[in-house]
């Protein structure tokens, strides 16, 4: 019941959200489909029981909820959005927990981080987070994980957003947002400047 698959061909690995029914990101061998290794969240032993529903005023849980979404970066970090969970956590491809952050916190429902991407300048300065449950897309700098933007709104015209579920982005900075439920489309949206994609509406 995987939810994303990244290659990265560095190593030649197969990364895969594991988040629709499991819990945890598991990595193969590229040419066998061998096994190599799996982590839950912080980097502990991933755990596949219910834990409970979403509370914002908790404690940070310990295991992931929906692992739904995941990037692997030029150098060499594996960024996860956990959906119902509204965060992102990085990692160092051995499962080493490096930091996270949360988006729209208080945000239940099926939650704020549905997919991640970088954007596409060299230093992918920039990390992408759909958050599926409030309709719009997060722009963060990579680095820090702070939130500098966002764009989009809830509704079915061309640049609203209907539960944004999977992003990518092209050599040229593009955004290209799949919408799920009651979207079911493909948008575009050109780069122009941080701050102001327009929306091309693609069948």
């Amino acid at each position: 019941m995987a939810a994303d698959i990244k290659v990265d061909p560095t190593n030649n690995e197969v990364y895969i959200a594991d988040g629709y029914g499991n819990r945890r990101v598991i990595v193969f061998d590229g040419d066998t489909g061998a096994f190599k290794r799996m982590w839950g969240a912080y980097g502990g032993r991933p755990e596949d029981r219910d834990i409970g529903k979403y509370d914002p005023d908790a404690l940070p849980a310990r295991q992931f909820r929906t692992p739904h979404s995941l990037a692997i970066s030029r150098d060499g970090l594996v960024y996860l959005a956990d959906r119902s969970n509204d965060r992102v956590q990085v990692f160092k491809k051995d499962g080493t927990f490096v930091k996270e952050v949360f988006i729209s916190k208080r945000t239940m429902l099926s939650g704020s981080a549905s997919g991640v991407a970088f954007s596409a300048d060299p230093q992918q300065q920039y990390l992408y987070v759909l958050d599926g449950a409030n309709h719009r897309v997060w722009i963060l700098l990579r680095d820090s994980l702070q939130i500098v933007s966002r764009f989009g709104r809830h509704g079915h015209w061309a640049g609203q957003l209907d539960v944004p579920h999977n992003v990518a982005v092209d050599g040229k900075g593009n955004l290209y947002i799949g919408e799920t439920l009651e979207g079911r489309r493909v948008q575009r949206f050109v780069y122009q400047g941080l701050g102001t994609a327009v929306s091309t509406r693609e069948q």
